[in-house]
């Protein structure tokens, strides 16, 4: 076993350095999403009783509780663990299958694994490589947010602290399993995304149905053993027993599959193209490589809309006559009632949201590059500019298509002005489209830098997520693109200044990433 471990030291120092930016940024947002909340929460519920009103209220609203989860306590630190636990174990989650597949599929995808494996580094290594960056991340994230919040509580600190890393580590075993099974980074990612989904859904659906977090769908799913965790609310310490059950388990699987398959290959082989072509140009072949991804993101903000549509008769009974709530609702969905004010916040929030969305699609040319596909394609007749245009068209198209179901989903969900969430989402598009223009720059300039965009993405969802409740000043805010967007459904008027303004921008930032492109040799 140690011959089969060999080099694990050297991997994991070369991953942690080239995480060195990609993981401090995840690590910091998903601990701000935190320890962001208390400040939050004592300004807006200042009393007990109103904290306790608030209590009250979530635990017998079902569409809340399908959000948030159950509140557990009436307390500030109980209210943070119910407020922020769910949104950072997702996060966490995220972040941890994003840096397994990264060392483990991606490596191998790419060739560099078996460059390496040439040396000293023994079959395992690369996997425990991969899983030990990740447990830093995720211990890096629980020593944050337990250092944060250790004034509110002596057990309930920890207790989140540990129950969002755990949450993280649990999807990076998944990760790793998917990382054997599957042929592509691409698909490792996408079926562990699918599985924090379902998670997250199974949690929903039983907390929909159930107060106090007593359905059989909650304890199914890892995200409802983090709410059972209950910090600053009698903490569970005995649910921790599941999370490491279950890691162990995984881990135990991704090792004995990581050892009966040679580098490079996969469990699940890949389908076969059809024997008659469709794949016409390359227009064609990026909707082939981007299709499930899409058809995945259309279904999701589909879902998601009906979701807080439903939602926006629950949100003006929760704010009632607290002002503080109402200001920062205004604050991030525009002075026009509750309700289109909430609307919009949904709208902004799924905006946001789709800029990951076009980062990723838009970053697909990138792992053509690096994969090594695309410089057998453009060795033929195929011009840089037009195998770009091919996915550019796809993630820019996209983003239209996954933010009109969302305004159709907000519109059913709500149950009356479809056609104003439609326009409230769709509003929201010139800003993804310069996120997504500015992914295509920094490709097209400096690819090795292209995944900078995700944090371009995360800022910008960090902002319209965490800056209306801190008060941030508007000059802040206003860095993101979303903050010069009207407030849509219920503004007043409809500006179209700052709209045509972005759009004229994204258009500019896609043509120098174009051009630049033309220019620069490919890498290897």
């Amino acid at each position: 076993m140690r011959n089969q471990l060999a080099g694990t030291g050297t991997l994991l120092r070369l991953a942690l350095r080239r995480d060195r930016v990609m993981a401090p940024v995840w690590i910091m947002v998903v601990a701000m999403l935190v320890l962001s909340l208390p400040a939050s929460l004592e300004s807006v519920y200042g009393t007990a009783a109103e904290r306790a009103r608030l209590l009250t209220t979530m635990n017998t609203n079902g569409s809340l509780r399908a959000l948030y989860g159950p509140a557990f306590g009436d307390s500030v630190g109980a209210l943070t663990a119910w407020r922020g636990g769910i949104f950072a174990g997702v996060l966490a989650g995220i972040m941890s299958l994003v840096i397994v597949v990264r060392h483990t599929r991606e490596e191998e995808e790419t060739g560099r694994q078996e460059m390496l494996s040439a040396a000293m580094v023994g079959r395992r290594a690369p996997l425990t490589a991969a899983l030990l960056a990740a447990l830093a991340a995720n211990g890096a994230v629980a020593l944050l947010v337990t250092a944060g919040l250790t004034g509110r509580g002596a057990a309930g600190a920890p207790a989140l602290g540990l129950g969002i890393g755990a949450t993280g580590m649990l999807f990076a075993a998944l990760a790793a399993i998917a990382a054997q099974l599957t042929e592509s980074a691409r698909l490792a990612k996408g079926l562990t995304g699918a599985l924090l989904g379902a998670a997250f859904v199974l949690r929903a659906a039983g907390d929909a149905g159930s107060a106090g977090g007593s359905s059989a769908l909650t304890w199914v799913s890892p995200l409802g053993w983090l709410e059972h965790v209950r910090a600053f609310a009698g903490e569970r310490w005995w649910v921790f027993a599941l999370f490491a059950a279950a890691v162990a388990v995984q881990v135990a699987a991704a090792y004995a599959l990581a050892g009966r398959r040679d580098v490079g290959m996969s469990f699940l082989p890949a389908r076969p193209g059809p024997a008659q072509g469709r794949l016409t140009g390359t227009g064609a072949l990026a909707w082939r490589l981007q299709r499930g991804s899409l058809i995945g993101w259309s279904l999701a903000f589909l879902a998601a809309g009906v979701v807080f549509g439903g939602m926006t008769d629950g949100a003006v009974q929760l704010v009632g006559d607290n002002e503080r709530t109402r200001e920062i609702i205004e604050r991030m969905g525009g002075q026009s009632g509750i309700a289109d004010a909430f609307l919009a916040t949904m709208a902004g929030m799924l905006g946001m949201i789709a800029a990951l969305y076009i980062v990723s699609a838009v970053l697909r040319l990138s792992g053509e590059e690096s994969g090594q596909r695309a410089e057998p394609l453009l060795g033929h007749a195929v011009g840089r500019l037009r195998w770009a245009a091919g996915h550019l068209a796809v993630a820019f198209a996209g983003s239209a298509l996954i933010l009109l179901l969302a305004g159709l989903g907000l519109g059913i969900g709500h149950g009356e002005g479809v056609g104003a969430a439609v326009g409230a989402t769709l509003a929201q598009l010139p800003a993804v489209w310069v996120i997504g223009a500015l992914a295509a720059l920094l490709y097209g300039a400096a690819p090795r830098y292209a995944v900078a965009a995700w944090a371009v993405a995360g800022g910008a969802l960090t902002l319209g997520w965490i800056g209306p409740a801190l008060n941030l000043p508007q000059a802040v805010l206003n860095l993101s693109p979303f903050a010069h967007l009207p407030k849509l459904p219920g503004a007043e008027a409809l500006t179209w200044a700052p709209l045509l303004a972005l759009t004229a921008l994204a258009a500019a930032l896609l043509a120098a990433g174009l051009a630049a492109l033309r220019r620069r040799d490919l890498t290897a």
